[in-house]
């Protein structure tokens, strides 16, 4: 079972190597859009990264009202749950 923490260190990790995201800019409070410059297209990337690393299928209408990193972290902690 992931907690929050692991799951936040896990998320970084991909934002930090995928999409050279600065770990410095990533706390919970950070916009994906806004703050860390993703778009649509790097949206879709990072689900089927997060895909892979859970070994659950996301929906996508899952993630269209996730706007921040916290958002994220807790959609995830919802899928591992399962």
């Amino acid at each position: 079972m992931q907690n929050r923490e692991q799951i936040l260190a896990m998320l970084t990790k991909i934002l930090v190597d995928e999409f050279e995201i600065d770990a410095d800019d990533i706390t919970m409070e950070a916009s994906l859009y806004q703050d860390l410059d993703l778009d649509s297209i790097d949206a879709v990337d990072l689900v089927i990264k997060l895909q892979q690393l859970t070994g659950k299928k996301i929906q996508p209408e899952e993630f269209k009202a996730v706007r921040t990193v916290e958002d994220v972290v807790l959609a995830i902690e919802g899928l591992v749950k399962q």
